[in-house]
Order: structure tokens, then sequence, then C-alpha cells
């Protein structure tokens, strides 16, 4: 009986010594540092979406670097400052009620952060020459953002149908 106990013993040690990771502790210690990264950078951009959904354009923005870009979805220029950023933020913001992001789904790979959602709203006053219809929109749309090592959004794009949320609005987009 002593036997088959120390035999299971040595057997149990074995297996667990050969179940150790294979990886050094410096990888380990890059891959903890990058995981804890991409938490960060999760959460900067979570805060950001919920201040969005409170019409809170600073708290929204707060984490934007000076020379953010921001593409948007590439249907107008891009914005090439973080005032030009804000001043574009609060015009949609001031002409929307009732922003709403759900379904939120997010991703990041070190310091890029994807957020998947479904964003609706109300159209509530002019903006850039578009009547008001009091109409609502219910769009899908991707974020991509970029943070740099202080973990600050550094790049924005966008992936959504414009014209279908114009449509949806009943209105007619500006004319570039």
């Amino acid at each position: 009986m002593k036997k088959i106990l120390l035999a299971c013993t040595v057997s149990l040690l074995a297996v667990a010594c050969n179940n150790e990771s294979t990886e050094s502790p410096k990888e380990n210690d890059a891959a903890a540092a990058k995981e804890m990264k991409e938490e960060r950078n999760k959460k900067i951009i979570m805060a950001s979406m919920e201040a969005m959904q409170k019409l809170d354009t600073d708290a929204m923005l707060k984490d934007i670097a000076p020379d953010v870009m921001d593409y948007g979805d590439g249907s107008m220029p891009p914005q090439k400052s973080a005032d030009s950023v804000k001043k574009m933020v609060n015009v949609w913001i001031g002409a929307m009620e009732s922003i709403k992001a759900d379904d939120l789904t997010m991703v990041a790979d070190g310091d890029r952060v994807w957020v998947y959602a479904k964003f609706s709203g109300k159209f509530k006053s002019d903006m850039m020459g578009m009547p008001t219809t009091g109409k609502t929109y219910t769009i899908p749309d991707v974020d991509m953002f970029l943070l740099n090592e202080e973990g600050k959004i550094i790049e924005h794009r966008s992936v959504q149908s414009g014209e279908v949320m114009m449509r949806q609005l009943g209105i007619e987009p500006p004319k570039q």
C-alpha cells in the first residue's frame, strides 16, 4: 500500500512539474502589462461612451490628446485637433437628445479598442443648416480608437451608414 501511495505521489509531482508554464518570467510580465493596458484602455473608452449617453461632452472628451485625429466615417474631412473634435461633438450633442448605445461589445488589442453598438437618438434641433425633424434614428456602428502610452485617445474612426441615419431622420445631408 505504501509503495502504491508513494508511486501515485511521485507520478502527481512529475505531472505537475511537466505542466508548468514554459514562458519566462519576462514573457509573463509583458503579457500581464499588455492585459492591464488593454483593460485600462477599455475603461477609458467605456467612460467616454457613458458620458456621451449623458450628453456630457466634457466628460466624453476628457481623455483625448491635443493632437487627436478624428476621421469619423470618412464622409467628411477629418478633425485634426482636440478643439475641432470638441466643436464637432458639441454641434452633434446639441442637436440630438436621448442618445443611447445598446448592445455594446468592446475588444482591445494593445493600444487599440473597438466598440460595436447600436446607437440611437432623436433629432431635436437644427444642425449644420439642416432643420430638425423630431425623428429618431437607430444604426449599427463600430468605433475604433487608438490610445497612446498615457491612455489618451489619439485617433478615432467609425464605420456606420450616415446615409441610413439621415434617411431615418428625414433630412438631406449637407452639401460639401
